[in-house]
């Protein structure tokens, strides 16, 4: 097999394992936020009563604000 022709079908090899790398990232990671979904207000709520606490809606808001901050 001739040298240029080895260096062109691995680059296409390349570029098409990555396309291919791509796209099972992103269905592996669609699945992972379906099974673990973002923090949501609710489940602060939740996360303040088991401490033994009632939030304000200002104290949901603060902690959700941090929370998209450190995202």
């Amino acid at each position: 097999m001739e040298l240029w022709l080895a260096c062109v079908l691995m680059a296409v090899f390349f570029i098409l394992g990555g396309v291919a790398g791509f796209f099972i990232a992103r269905l592996l990671i669609k699945r992972e936020m379906k099974k673990n979904p973002p923090i949501n207000e609710n489940m602060i709520r939740a996360m303040f009563m088991s401490m033994g606490r009632k939030p304000s809606e200002a104290q949901i808001r603060q902690v959700m604000n941090s929370v998209r901050k450190q995202q």
